[in-house]
């Protein structure tokens, strides 16, 4: 959820400022990893909160997990 005030990014600039490509973004999409906002034309808007979401999983990524084990890691966390 956005709120008020809060700023988004265009994909080609939240891929840069975490330092991966376009097309990650939109597999991490695809897989269910997050989901950026949209405009009413469609273009994904990248929250500070997915800019966080996306650094995690590079994180998780350097760690050997693939992504349908980073899809569990926040289910395991908040259980734990």
């Amino acid at each position: 959820m956005r709120t008020p005030g809060q700023g988004v990014y265009a994909i080609s600039f939240a891929a840069e400022l975490v330092g991966m490509g376009q097309q990650n973004l939109r597999l991490y999409e695809r897989k269910g990893l997050l989901e950026p906002g949209r405009t009413l034309g469609g273009t994904r808007q990248y929250s500070e909160y997915d800019l966080v979401t996306l650094r995690r999983i590079g994180e998780l990524l350097d760690l050997g997990l693939n992504l349908a084990g980073i899809r569990m890691v926040p289910e395991l966390e908040a259980a734990n």
